[in-house]
């Protein structure tokens, strides 16, 4: 499933998920760690930050800025974001004590586990797990025509493709009063297969959490998605919305954050980077 850098699928084929591509940087970053190649090294990292994280300072100059945290309030995925400068410490200045190399490959494997389909990543280790049968669309089938009791709907992993929508949301129409997390999660979603769904996620009234990572989204939703939140009538309950691992959301506008606090009347501020 993982592409290295610079190679593609065969002609007429869909590009791979934007999380498959970074995790294959991640292996070879490693790999070129190990052989004692720094220059390549750090630019496939520079290279890694530029897809995975948010782009701006140069690695070797954040390296050492803990107040450059507090201008990144915003960061959609702040855990890549301090992983990726975990790496950059340690290939800028590796340690003279210790296993440098060791600590690197433990931070490689929190940021690969961190940008992959956690169903399909055991706790067996990301090495010697088993191959985990892809779910499809008949999987989709049979998770809609089943109950929502619990008020999750989960389809992480399933793919969907716009003509999948009218379907989906069919069901969250059906079962509106029930739903209060819906899992979309690498489901490979598309810009142009969320603004289908987007008019009935607005209407659900207890909807709480809605997961969109490591899917094919980009920042052209982020507009649609910040006029909807504007809304008081519209995501009534939503107060966390994940948009990490996709494939150049970086940060959130000001009004979207400011439109989940006024769902969070108990929330005092905004979330610092750890919360």
């Amino acid at each position: 499933l993982v592409l290295k850098p610079g190679e593609r699928l065969s002609r007429g084929g869909p590009p791979p998920p934007p999380y498959q591509r970074r995790i294959s940087m991640i292996q070879e970053m490693m790999l070129m760690a190990k052989q004692g190649k720094q220059d390549e090294a750090t630019e496939m990292l520079k290279t890694l930050r530029q897809v995975a994280a948010a782009p701006g300072k140069v690695l070797r100059d954040i390296c050492f800025e803990s107040t450059w945290y507090a201008s990144f309030r915003n960061l959609v995925d702040p855990i890549t974001h301090d992983l990726i400068i975990s790496l950059a410490r340690y290939v800028h200045c590796p340690k003279t004590e210790g296993d440098s190399l060791g600590a690197m490959e433990k931070v490689c494997r929190q940021l690969t586990y961190h940008l992959s389909p956690h169903s399909q990543w055991r706790r067996q280790g990301l090495l010697k797990r088993k191959p985990q049968p892809r779910k499809t669309n008949s999987s989709l089938k049979a998770v809609l025509s089943g109950p929502l009791s619990s008020g999750t709907l989960d389809l992480s992993g399933i793919p969907l493709a716009a003509r999948d929508m009218e379907r989906l949301c069919a069901y969250l129409q059906r079962h509106a009063a029930t739903v209060a997390s819906l899992e979309l999660g690498f489901t490979e979603l598309t810009d142009e297969a969320f603004l289908l769904l987007l008019p009935t996620l607005a209407t659900l009234p207890h909807l709480e959490t809605l997961a969109l990572n490591g899917n094919r989204l980009t920042r052209a939703i982020l507009k649609e998605l910040t006029d909807a939140l504007k809304d008081p009538g519209s995501f009534p309950s939503v107060t966390w919305i994940d948009l990490g691992n996709n494939v150049d959301i970086f940060s959130l506008p000001q009004p979207f954050l400011v439109s989940l606090r006024k769902r969070c009347p108990k929330q005092g501020n905004l979330p610092t980077i750890l919360e």
